[in-house]
């Protein structure tokens, strides 16, 4: 974080200062919200959550180097108290967007975001330093905490914008105002708690809403293919950029293709030109996040030469999304855990079968949460899909959503043992590590909640008779 004085945190944050010697003491380290993380010159924010309060740390972290605490009662030792600890970080990280004049950029979407995140965080690096959302933390206080690792340096920021209802990215965008608002896409994902995709589209619409408009510099990048995020057009002043296969998308890819390990491959076209692209991610759905990249970076400044250059040479940065390991054995484990929805799901079983030509592949799947009154006909599609692919085998992890999985491969024309349904990762990774055989080809994919990144690890060290490698 730029430095700050406690006294002027306090006059941004609207608290009262205790037990501090020295007000014009500067937090010259990061903010942090897990005492592990304090260190010389940080400023601790402590949350009360439901098993653990934040100030019973106050002591340790002042031991440990932190300037002082940002907390709701007085601890003993420096800090600065407010009536709200949430809010007061967010107006810190208002205050510090504001004074570093940082161009913001913020981006939102129903499936791809983590992974489009980091796609334009490492293209927008090769052009000037950059900061941006590490894994997830894309809520009310992974946000500011982001936002609040900035510098003087610091050119582009990143920041990834989630949402569970109307008004949450409306109150992000307010935290750190973006210049360019990108929406990926409007699917299943929560919809469960949303209650349909209209309403999903009237929330992450928020996000155009609250760009500047367009003489201003602010731009909305929005995807062609899909009709309720290119109809966001008319929620916003700002200039509308659109990406995707369509004709009509600004940046489009052509000649889309997968290669035989599975990567996709396609010509990248933008307003200023055209360049080829191979990228080292996995899956078809990646051409649509490399494309939402490249219309950032193209409305940045960046040539299609640069663009595709930082595409093809990108790789994950977060864990469990397609991460692609392959035992000694030539098991390939594919552990794409972290989370699951129904487009996401299809787009791993596609990319399944493209890395499996030849092999043997096996669908481990398990429950899509939070999907409502559509959970049944979901789990059920994506079983039948698994048949329609040709997946060798399905393996069904858990309760009733993994029965419905099972049971639409059945009805589709799953016979024998091509398809089965276990009771939790243990009965799953039991029935793996029996019939695996080198050169087979694992998907491990369902809802954070079900763990089954569980599998995927079992399956690694149960193949590791040395140095596993990844690729």
């Amino acid at each position: 974080m730029i430095a700050l004085s406690l006294a002027e945190i306090a006059e941004v944050v609207g608290g009262q200062m205790h037990d501090i010697p020295d007000p014009s003491a500067e937090v010259t380290g990061p903010v942090v919200r897990d005492s592990r993380e304090a260190g010389p010159g940080s400023l601790f924010v402590a949350f009360v959550g439901e098993r653990v309060d934040g100030h019973d740390f106050a002591s340790a972290v002042v031991e440990a180097g932190a300037v002082a605490v940002l907390g709701s009662r007085p601890v003993g030792v420096p800090a600065i108290v407010v009536d709200d600890v949430q809010a007061a970080l967010g107006a810190l990280a208002r205050h510090v967007v504001h004074r570093l004049g940082t161009t913001l950029v913020a981006l939102t979407g129903s499936a791809g975001k983590t992974s489009t995140k980091d796609l334009i965080a490492q293209v927008l690096q090769r052009k000037a330093p950059t900061v941006f959302t590490p894994g997830s933390l894309n809520n009310e206080i992974g946000l500011p905490l982001t936002a609040l690792t900035a510098t003087e340096e610091t050119k582009f920021l990143v920041l990834e914008m989630g949402a569970r209802g109307i008004g949450h990215i409306r109150y992000l965008t307010e935290l750190t105002p973006p210049r360019i608002g990108l929406v990926l896409n409007v699917g299943s994902a929560h919809i469960g708690e949303f209650g349909g995709r209209e309403q999903i589209a009237q929330a992450k619409g928020e996000l155009v809403e609250a760009l500047p408009p367009a003489e201003e510099g602010g731009a909305a990048i929005l995807n062609a293919d899909d009709a309720l995020v290119r109809a966001m057009a008319s929620r916003t002043k700002a200039k509308v950029i659109l990406f995707g296969e369509s004709d009509e998308a600004d940046v489009r890819a052509e000649n889309v293709r997968l290669t035989d390990s599975g990567q996709p491959s396609f010509r990248l076209h933008t307003p200023s030109g055209a360049s080829d692209v191979t990228m080292r991610l996995y899956g078809e759905h990646h051409v649509s996040n490399a494309l939402a990249a490249a219309a950032v970076a193209h409305e940045l400044g960046m040539s299609a030469d640069e663009i595709a250059t930082a595409l093809s040479e990108a790789g994950s940065l977060s864990r469990w999304r397609m991460e692609v390991t392959e035992r000694p054995d030539g098991v390939t484990v594919v552990n794409d855990a972290y989370n699951a929805n129904p487009e996401s799901m299809k787009a791993a079983l596609r990319a399944l079968v493209a890395m499996g030509k030849g092999r043997r592949t096996w669908a481990v799947l398990g429950k899509m949460a939070e999907l409502g009154d559509e959970a049944l006909a979901e789990h059920d599609a994506v079983g039948r899909l698994a048949v329609r692919l040709n997946v060798s085998k399905l393996v069904a992890v858990g309760g009733r959503e993994a029965a419905w999985l099972q049971l639409g491969a059945y009805n589709e024309g799953s016979w024998g043992e091509e398809s089965v349904h276990v009771s939790d990762a243990q009965a799953a990774i039991d029935l793996l590590r029996s019939e695996l055989r080198p050169g087979d080809v694992v998907l491990v994919k369902a809802s954070r909640s079900v763990g089954l990144e569980s599998v995927a690890t079992a399956l690694l060290e149960t193949g590791a008779e040395g140095e596993v490698a990844a690729r």
